[in-house]
């Protein structure tokens, strides 16, 4: 008790509202670094169908050179790089469009790797029954794809959730920042980072026993939506042996 004394001093009666701030402004990146990154991996991984093309090569491109350097410099040059060439974006506005073109150049392997997944044969029958492409796409490709990205993609919303504390590097109002400031007052470390950790693990432990959760029940076999379940208790009630029947 008296180590926990002598470490625990931070007076946090007077840091909560910076701590709270830092949640709002980390939940922030992660929003919209994470919905960025969806749609441009989408975008990536569609452009990529199609093998040997010009759109595929500019896809493929784009989505190596984002892999293969860290994020933390991607940082760098979207708010000190960009700003050196007359460019100049908030921390907020420079760190999103960092996360979006790292995740997303991730999620678009993601996405890509979820599509080629699906079997070819369920494609050609149906263009043998006359379905159009997009058609295929939206109805066979796109609910199998789904459930197959499903497990990598929330392993990348929760990565990029963490990895939002990079931003301390400029300043970008969230969390670790936070945390360096109460720091830099308090010059109690330890505590300090002890606690922003502990914040952390809070938001992300929830989220990924969440994704897990949905992974499952749609492993399962459990429908998506809830217009799609209960057109399900509704096809089970009239199959059931003296059911009045009633139309949705």
């Amino acid at each position: 008790m008296q180590l926990l004394g002598t470490v625990f001093r931070v007076h946090w009666s007077h840091y909560w509202l910076d701590l709270l701030r830092g949640i709002e402004v980390t939940l922030q990146y992660t929003v919209s670094g994470f919905i960025g990154a969806i749609l441009l991996g989408l975008v990536l991984a569609l452009m990529r169908l199609r093998e040997r093309s010009l759109p595929a090569a500019a896809a493929r491109v784009f989505v190596e050179a984002f892999k293969n350097v860290p994020l933390i410099t991607e940082i760098f040059i979207t708010y000190f790089g960009l700003s050196s060439i007359g460019i100049t974006l908030s921390a907020f506005a420079a760190g999103s469009l960092a996360l979006i073109a790292h995740y997303g150049a991730y999620l678009s392997e993601v996405f890509r790797s979820a599509m080629k997944a699906v079997d070819k044969g369920q494609q050609e029958a149906g263009l043998a029954l006359g379905m159009s492409s997009l058609g295929i796409f939206r109805k066979v490709v796109a609910p199998q794809a789904v459930l197959i990205a499903l497990p990598g993609t929330g392993t990348m919303l929760v990565d990029l959730l963490k990895s939002t504390s990079l931003m301390v590097t400029i300043g970008g109002a969230e969390l670790m920042t936070q945390g360096q400031i109460i720091t830099s007052a308090t010059f109690r470390a330890l505590e300090v980072y002890v606690v922003v950790g502990a914040i952390y693990f809070c938001l992300c432990f929830p989220l990924s026993s969440l994704l897990l959760y949905v992974e499952r029940r749609l492993a399962r076999g459990h429908p998506f939506s809830w217009r799609r379940l209960q057109l399900l208790r509704l096809a089970a009630s009239l199959a059931a042996p003296g059911a009045p029947r009633e139309r949705p």
